[in-house]
């Protein structure tokens, strides 16, 4: 009896004695849960939160649970991670920026709390370890190319110029539904957002000049692209939306060149064509045939650039050889007028100086009246003392009586002026000259005019009949143009004055024939631009990388050119390029052989060239230079012509005289 109350009594105490007191226990935690119910979510996170750390010495009684160790002070809490842009608060081992007022942990709970209230924002680690989530954590990988992604969208709906208050909303409707009281951690993501496009919207809109009509023009393109894919044309519906895009599009852009030029709804339809991109972006699923179109369409451009630049320098070098009506219109006026005058009226004053070696004697060889006409103008204008300078112009025979009638009617104030016919010139013929046996040759008529067979753009420069002209070849034969001379000037007709050049007739030229201005800059072309190299009489005569120079402005000392005996030189060297194997056709080949190791280098800002062709010219070049060069085709007196250079030409045309209006010559 007595063995049996003792097993009831050991009985009552290891058995019913715990179950007694966990149901006890038990009630007291139900009665608690229930009348906090009724205090909102926030009181009943507060109580699960503190019910660890106030049972921790009840729990001890719960054999059967894994017991954390003794020496832990609270509980670990689980890692979270907030879906929101840019936010480092809330990333596990971040500091909680909020929390209960009441509750008497507030860094330990905070962080808790702010889980709980943004439960369909957040998502919890399964591990407490940091080692291991340091190595890998698939929901950071997760959240890292959320975040990559919502940034990405953010910097598109700044190129697009989209609202940012109706994108944030939007956004946030998609990726969260926060709880009517936001915790100040989400209010701080929320607003750095909005501020981050802005910023990148202003960097666009200074970075990228006119980036309205760019970006509308890259949406055609893109829409061009999408509506010739096969994904698009079995969409009937969105085939119609994108053509109704393009059409609007392109009468927005219509031929604005700047944003300004462009309408007030550019903005709308700007934005409208992106969102229908948006859609065609969606409905492609081959992005092999997408990049295959956008390559046949590089191809296709590539061509069309190739034949228009080819057609471009075709019709750049035909406005070049033909001549304005205007100015055929001149010479024809003037030649009739010039034999209406009697022999006495025929003749220039102060003829006596044409051959006074103390004079400023200028060498002139022009077919182009106005040309030349404000060549002596401009010369005139700038000199100090006008009365000690001749010009000699030399002109063919069919402009000859009309450029005499205008410096008969317009004499260029006290300097003197002399017109001769290249018909003159005895001893110009095909007996002494070779040059003039080449120009009439049936060969080199072809090479210049011959259209039965394509060209190559090289070509093309050469075909023109100046080059058939002996007025272009003169250069080569002044001493027996000036006998009697020492120094003379040479000038194109393609040139502007703009100081007094008498310094030039005192320079020395140290034993050399010619005084030009050199053109190895970078730029410019040194002697392999012009001379065939890969003919041994070229290589082994001439240096490849030695400096050129120019024609349109060069001092010649023509007694040094009869000691040197120059005009043999050219001539030797013309007969051996008969076949043109050694350069093609033009004045500057020759010239650079025939005065190699003869040539003085002048000063750059005593001729400045590139006003023919090339519009960005150094403007304090040309505010330094004594003479400026139209070298090139857009001659200032042709509708090619750059408009910024054309008035250093055209001041010195008088607009106003009476075979001028009468010829409809215009500024």
């Amino acid at each position: 009896m007595m063995v049996r109350n003792m097993v009831m009594v050991m009985l009552f105490v290891t058995v019913i004695a715990p179950i007694i007191l966990y149901t006890d226990r038990l009630a007291s935690i139900s009665i608690q849960a229930s009348s906090s119910s009724s205090s909102g979510d926030d009181d009943f996170v507060e109580d699960v939160t503190a019910f660890p750390a106030n049972a921790a010495h009840t729990t001890a009684h719960l054999n059967l649970l894994p017991q954390e160790s003794s020496t832990t002070t609270r509980p670990k809490e689980p890692v979270g991670v907030v879906y929101s842009d840019n936010s480092t608060d809330s990333l596990p081992g971040a500091k909680g920026t909020s929390a209960h007022p009441n509750h008497s942990h507030p860094h330990q709970d905070g962080r808790l709390v702010d889980s709980m209230e943004h439960v369909s924002a957040r998502m919890l680690s399964t591990t407490t370890d940091p080692d291991l989530s340091q190595t890998y954590d698939p929901i950071r990988q997760v959240t890292k190319t959320l975040e990559q992604g919502n940034q990405f969208l953010s910097e598109s709906d700044a190129k697009i110029g989209a609202s940012e208050q109706n994108i944030d909303d939007a956004s946030r409707t998609r990726e969260t539904k926060p709880e009517q009281q936001s915790t100040q951690t989400s209010s701080k993501v929320d607003r750095r957002r909005p501020t981050k496009t802005m910023t990148a919207k202003q960097n666009d809109e200074t970075a990228i000049p006119n980036g309205q009509v760019r970006h509308l023009k890259d949406q055609l393109i893109r829409a061009k692209v999408y509506l010739s894919l096969p994904a698009t044309r079995n969409n009937p519906h969105f085939t119609r939306e994108i053509r109704l895009r393009i059409k609007e599009v392109q009468k927005t852009l219509g031929d604005a060149s700047k944003d300004s030029d462009l309408p007030r709804n550019a903005y709308d339809k700007l934005k409208a064509m992106e969102q229908t991109l948006t859609k065609g972006k969606q409905i492609q699923d081959n992005c092999a045939a997408m990049v295959k179109k956008l390559r046949a369409m590089l191809h296709s451009m590539e061509e069309q650039l190739r034949v228009h630049k080819k057609q471009a320098m075709f019709l750049t070098q035909l406005t070049a050889k033909t001549l304005p009506k205007g100015l055929h219109c001149l010479p024809l006026r003037l030649t009739t007028e010039y034999y209406t005058l009697n022999s006495s009226q025929q003749k220039f004053p102060n003829q006596e100086k044409l051959e006074d070696s103390r004079m400023y004697h200028y060498a002139l060889f022009s077919d182009n009246v106005l040309a030349a006409a404000v060549v002596v103008n401009s010369t005139v204008t700038h000199a100090k003392d006008p009365a000690n300078h001749v010009f000699h112009i030399v002109t063919d025979r069919l402009n000859y009586a009309a450029m005499r009638m205008w410096f008969l009617v317009n004499p260029p104030g006290q300097a003197t002026i002399q017109v001769q016919n290249t018909e003159e010139f005895s001893w110009l013929n095909t007996s002494y000259s070779p040059v003039m046996k080449q120009l009439g040759s049936a060969s080199m008529i072809d090479y210049y005019f011959r259209t039965h067979r394509t060209n190559s753009d090289s070509n093309l420069k050469f075909q023109n009949p100046k080059y058939l002209s002996i007025l272009n070849h003169l250069r080569f034969y002044l001493p027996e143009i000036f006998p009697k001379l020492n120094k003379v000037l040479f000038l194109d007709d393609d040139v502007v004055v703009k100081k007094d050049l008498t310094a030039l007739w005192s320079l020395d030229l140290k034993g050399n024939v010619n005084g030009a201005v050199e053109t190895c800059g970078e730029s410019f072309h040194r002697f392999d631009r012009y001379l065939n190299f890969s003919n041994p009489l070229i290589s082994k005569n001439f240096d490849a990388h030695a400096c050129g120079w120019a024609y349109g402005m060069n001092i010649f000392d023509l007694e040094e050119w009869k000691k040197q005996n120059i005009t043999e030189v050219y001539h030797g060297w013309q007969k051996l390029n008969h076949d043109r194997q050694l350069w093609k056709l033009g004045t500057l080949p020759p010239g650079l052989i025939t005065f190699w190791k003869r040539t003085y280098p002048l000063d750059r800002s005593w001729h400045v060239l590139g006003l023919g062709y090339n519009p960005s010219v150094n403007q304090k070049e040309i505010d330094g230079a004594a003479v400026i060069h139209y070298n090139g085709n857009m001659k200032p007196w042709l509708e090619i012509g750059i408009p910024k250079y054309r008035n250093y030409w055209a001041k010195f045309v008088d607009y106003d005289h009476t075979y001028m209006r009468e010829c409809n010559i215009n500024p």
